[in-house]
């Protein structure tokens, strides 16, 4: 069963359409509705695509890495997100600090209503 701060895994889609690799994402919130579709966000070991203010880096030495079942230091990109269903889930790695999912949530939401001014 899919729940909100899950690290999952999946076939992340490109922005060109072209089907993606199996890489793990996070599970931002349940879509409202009869669907059973979730708001998720990419999940990378690349930091250097990190854009500061919004993404957030979750080092391997952090208190809550453990439970997220990822390999090695990661950025959770809220710059990336997409809206699936959860049938295309192809696993459970663990589950992100509630703590942490919620200033995920805040930090998204004051980017989307401008409150987070980053230019690249």
């Amino acid at each position: 069963m899919t729940a909100e701060g899950q690290v999952v895994l999946f076939r992340f889609p490109r922005t060109d359409q072209v089907a993606g690799k199996l890489r793990p994402a996070l599970v931002l919130r349940g879509l409202p509705g009869p669907y059973h579709d979730w708001l998720v966000c990419m999940i990378s070991t690349r930091l250097y695509h990190a854009v500061p203010g919004i993404d957030d880096i979750i080092p391997d030495t952090d208190p809550d890495f453990a439970s997220t079942g990822l390999k090695s230091t990661s950025l959770i990109r809220l710059t990336r997100l997409a809206v699936v269903s959860a049938d295309i889930f192809e696993g459970t790695l663990g589950q992100l600090a509630a703590s942490r999912l919620e200033r995920l949530r805040t930090r998204l939401g004051e980017w989307l209503t401008g409150g987070t001014q980053e230019t690249k």
